[in-house]
């Protein structure tokens, strides 16, 4: 454990204004109206933060078609800014601590507002690439900020009611991207997108240098060896959010390229690993990692991110392979926001130390109902029929952030300070690379079922069959009017109903993909029901052998 070395004297604060740790602001009594003020930031700063890459990925359809791009490189606009963002909390959380939280705070929304601003004069691929790998950076500090302001909205013993509500703010950008999107691109197409981005930085840059939040400490924690041990990490972040981003869209066993990003992540990832090891004050506390506490929690974290995927792939792109558009998706959105936001009211509510690994069970069978919901999907299923299943599994994301942050955090304050920043970067980790491999994991399970199904269905297909002659005749006299030629309306005829095969095959998959996804729960579920019993167990024969 290292020696604090203070840059400037702290106040003479009370325990309760004291802050929990360095970098984080102190936490003074502020009367009701101004804690309605930090509560109002934190909400407006903590949306704005995960605005700009929700807008992105609910339109990269319009984005990739302005920008005339293909497919697999309009991916890589949403790649890019996860390639960045993924690692930037190795630098940012010591800058809090060396600089102070309200230089940080200044610094941060103004690099973002300079982004912004940067995307309006992006007119070809290698800038809007640019302009996305910077505000994968620039948006970092601002979870951070939404996260602190809205702290200060609450007493510091509902300090689990906050956590709960603070870091479920930047969630509620992925279905405020999708709502207010398409009057925006009726406005001023794709450009639409980033002036409302625009007009949302300049909002939350005014409310964060009218209303500051308190100071904290400032302690001198940069070393020579913090700027090896980023370059390092961070390229392979990089290319293990590259490959988790791209891996269904550019197939990934036909990319050797993949193959080679892996290699590459795994040593310099091994070389970075060996740098901290062996340092007097770590970065990173190698040794923690490796603990048994440590590794449950990250693989509890990973699958909670993972099974969630349910909502962000399996039911958004069942929807959008029939047919449905962000004006016929918008509906659906709004219950998704409602849902995540009362998940999170939820958790705060019933939020005490005793129930947070209830808490987190309660999310896993929510998610394990709403997969169950939608395994019986058809060809006429429509937003409106998802309503209650992503409803719940939205509740479910709303809840376990909350929880699931403070069980970390406390084991992570109890070994000391240093080792937060090591647990900070496992979280961020764990719900960035979590959210890219569910995609990347059912993409190429739902690809590989559909083509099973396809070929199935079209070699039931036999022209000679008197039900299929006459869907033929049916599929041809739609385009008599149009066609003339009998040989090439035959033609056309074959090839709609081909389509309708695949769409069904479609369909098939991604019902394939939900029944995966709830086989995984339950087996998670299972796995977290006997933890929380194992848990209670240690607890009463410590209680046994000291009654005191």
């Amino acid at each position: 454990m290292r020696s604090i070395e203070y840059i400037e004297p702290p106040p003479n604060w009370t325990p309760d204004e004291r802050p929990t740790l360095p970098g984080s602001p102190a936490t003074p009594y502020h009367r009701p109206p101004v804690r309605l003020a930090y509560m109002a930031v934190g909400l407006l700063v903590g949306i704005t933060g995960g605005l700009g890459n929700a807008l992105v990925t609910a339109n990269l359809p319009q984005i990739q078609g302005d920008l005339g791009l293909t497919p697999a490189e309009g991916a890589w606009l949403p790649a890019a800014y996860f390639m960045v963002n993924v690692s930037s909390n190795l630098l940012l959380f010591k800058c809090r601590q060396q600089f102070g939280i309200r230089r940080f705070a200044e610094v941060g929304i103004i690099a973002y507002v300079l982004v912004t601003v940067l995307h309006l004069l992006a007119n070809d691929y290698a800038t809007a690439l640019f302009a996305r790998a910077a505000s994968g950076f620039a948006a970092a500090p601002l979870s951070s900020l939404g996260f602190y302001y809205t702290l200060q909205a609450f007493p510091k013993r509902f300090v689990g009611a906050a956590l709960c509500i603070g870091f479920v703010l930047s969630q509620l950008a992925t279905p405020i991207a999708w709502i207010v999107s398409p009057p925006l691109l009726d406005i001023a197409d794709w450009r639409g997108l980033y002036l409302f981005e625009l007009g949302m930085a300049l909002l939350s840059m005014a409310a964060v240098v009218v209303l500051k939040l308190p100071p904290g400490m400032r302690i001198r924690v940069f070393e020579p060896l913090d700027i090896l041990t980023f370059a390092l990490a961070a390229p392979a972040f990089a290319c293990l959010a590259a490959v988790l981003s791209q891996w269904r869209v550019e197939w990934w066993a036909d990319q050797p390229w993949m193959a080679y990003a892996l290699i590459a992540a795994i040593l310099l990832l091994a070389a970075a690993f060996f740098v901290e090891h062996h340092r007097r004050f770590p970065m990173i506390q190698t040794r923690w990692l490796g603990a048994s506490e440590v590794l449950r929690f990250t693989f509890g974290a990973l699958m909670l991110r993972f099974l969630l995927s349910e909502q962000t792939y399996a039911a958004t792109g069942l929807l959008r392979t029939l047919g449905m558009g962000p004006d016929q998706l918008r509906p659906l959105y709004v219950v998704i926001l409602a849902g995540t936001a009362m998940g999170a009211l939820t958790s705060a509510v019933l939020f005490s130390p005793k129930r947070i690994l209830w808490l987190l069970a309660a999310s896993v069978v929510l998610i394990v109902a709403a997969s169950w919901m939608d395994q019986s999907a058809t060809s006429q299923t429509r937003p409106h029929d998802l309503f209650a299943s992503q409803f719940v599994i939205s509740l479910a994301a709303g809840m376990f952030v909350g929880p699931l942050l403070l069980t970390g955090m406390t084991r992570a304050l109890a070994r000391g300070a240093d080792y937060v920043i090591t647990f900070v970067i496992l979280f961020s980790l764990t719900q960035s690379l979590g959210g890219l491999l569910g995609p990347a994991v059912y993409g190429t399970f739902q690809q590989y079922r559909e083509h099973e199904y396809s070929a199935a269905i079209t070699a039931g297909v036999d022209p000679t069959d008197p039900v299929v002659a006459q869907r033929l005749q049916r599929q041809n006299q739609i385009y008599a009017a149009t066609i003339t030629d009998p040989v090439l309306r035959a033609a056309q005829g074959r090839a709609q109903l081909a389509q309708t095969a695949t769409r069904e095959a479609n369909v098939r998959a991604y019902n394939d993909v939900v029944t995966l996804n709830t086989a995984i729960a339950v087996a998670f579920l299972g796995w977290s029901i006997f933890r929380i019993l194992a848990v209670r167990r240690q607890e009463r024969l410590a209680a046994r052998a000291n009654p005191a």
